[in-house]
């Protein structure tokens, strides 16, 4: 079976990699003529762990390939995912004018049946517009092919997307046709050999599943930080807190974590866009508007402390921060803590050291020549006021206390992520805030 990615982003790579390692031969398509010439050559534009050996694996095998020619694509293809930005417009709504644009050029150069899938979070009615759009150029050509459009969103988690695809929770599939269901089970016959839930159901119910599935987990994380800053008011811990409402199977225990804020691709933007279609259809979602007002005050809350803790003044400070990616193993800055917290230090006339495993890189798109970039952890802590972490990689969280106070000015941790124990930090003599959790001073 063969099919197409259009656009080289995170969900498409991600996705045309794994449909090729299904043994699926697919073509990824992009119109970034240098993103294509490195991918052909073996660079892969995205951190992912595991990604570039797949990549290369599969190339090998001649199941895999790179172009930007649509035309050639999808010329024997049974199916072409949509898989470009969405990124928000200025009013909060989903950018839709790189899908449908992607949905007009397949109608200009589609010849034979094919089923075209959004794949890419897309506003509700979304399917209709695509439908059009390659409609029209249909229409403008002359000829008459059939086509069925279907919602296939995407539920993978940067840092293990790889692991997400092939062994998904579920598989949610919005169909209009017999036709295009009968298409995506094929596609999707290999998930179906080992019991993985696939659900078929109309195409706005799959647009909308997407969008309230983010929203809810965005809703458990801004909810946990309300209440991880009541808990610093009251005197409770949220460690506990956590863990005596996790133990509770209604609830569960993941995405209940307090920190500095959730960032990247999918929550601040699925969440605008939801809250701006409840404002077009004229029911306003207030839980959701108070979600993102909470994630936005949320990525303030370690600056708030260290201004405090400081005095309200931090110039000619030094700070030393771990962890600039939005979560763990991902390069991706989008929508990261790390950044509000940065530009607020620098704004007060602060000085900033910063390391993060993979994200140098892409930091410095974001940030320039505003910060110190470190070789290492310790590195970003000599001569370093206090030390503020911010990302929660496995290599942060063991770190040698002894070198740490030895490095530092101060021995002075705000800790964004909770990754470390107040008593042992007693132990040590560190000052240490937390979030959500009485600090500790020395």
């Amino acid at each position: 079976m063969k099919i197409a990615i259009v656009g080289t982003g995170y969900v498409g790579l991600v996705s045309g990699t794994c449909f090729a390692e299904t043994g699926l031969d697919v073509t990824c398509v992009d119109v970034d003529a240098q993103k294509i010439e490195k991918l052909n050559n073996g660079q892969t534009p995205i951190y992912e762990p595991g990604l570039d050996q797949m990549i290369e694996r599969n190339m090998a095998k001649g199941r895999l390939r790179f172009t930007t020619s649509l035309a050639d694509a999808i010329a024997d293809c049974e199916a072409v995912f949509i898989a470009v930005g969405t990124p928000p417009d200025e009013d909060g709504s989903a950018d839709l004018r790189y899908v449908l644009a992607v949905a007009s050029d397949i109608g200009k150069y589609m010849k034979n049946y094919l089923v075209v899938i959004t794949k890419s979070t897309v506003p509700i009615g979304t399917s209709l517009k695509v439908k059009k759009a390659v409609q029209d150029s249909l229409d403008a050509r002359g000829v008459s092919v059939k086509f069925d459009v279907a919602s296939n969103p995407e539920f993978l988690k940067e840092g293990n997307a790889i692991e997400d695809f092939l062994k998904p929770d579920r598989i949610i599939v919005g169909v209009e046709s017999q036709d295009a269901e009968k298409i995506m089970r094929k596609l999707y016959k290999p998930f179906l050999l080992n019991n993985h839930p696939i659900l078929f159901m109309d195409i706005a119910s799959a647009e909308m599943t997407k969008y309230a599935a983010n929203a809810m987990l965005a809703t458990k994380i801004s909810f946990m930080n309300d209440i991880a800053n009541l808990c610093e008011i009251v005197g409770a811990d949220i460690t506990w807190v956590r863990k005596g409402i996790g133990s509770d199977p209604r609830i569960g225990s993941k995405f209940i974590y307090a920190g500095a804020g959730y960032g990247g691709s999918c929550f601040p933007k699925d969440v605008k866009a939801l809250i701006k279609t409840g404002e077009e259809k004229k029911w306003p979602l207030e839980i959701l508007k108070a979600v993102e007002e909470v994630n936005e005050r949320q990525k303030e809350s370690l600056v708030k402390k260290i201004m405090k803790h400081f005095n309200n003044n931090v110039s000619g400070k030094t700070f030393g921060i771990w962890g600039l990616s939005f979560k763990p193993q991902t390069d991706d800055m989008r929508e990261a803590p790390s950044l509000i917290i940065i530009e607020n230090l620098l704004k007060n006339g602060a000085n900033v050291k910063v390391y993060d495993p993979v994200a140098m890189e892409e930091a410095y798109k974001y940030l320039g020549e505003k910060v110190v970039y470190s070789k290492d952890q310790y590195d970003a802590l000599i001569g370093a006021d206090a030390l503020v972490l911010v990302t929660e990689w496995n290599e942060f969280r063991l770190p040698n206390f002894e070198m740490v106070a030895k490095l530092m000015n101060n021995k002075l941790i705000f800790d964004g992520r909770n990754i470390y124990e107040p008593s042992e930090m007693a132990e040590m003599g560190y000052t240490y805030y937390s979030i959500g959790r009485k600090p500790v001073f020395n």
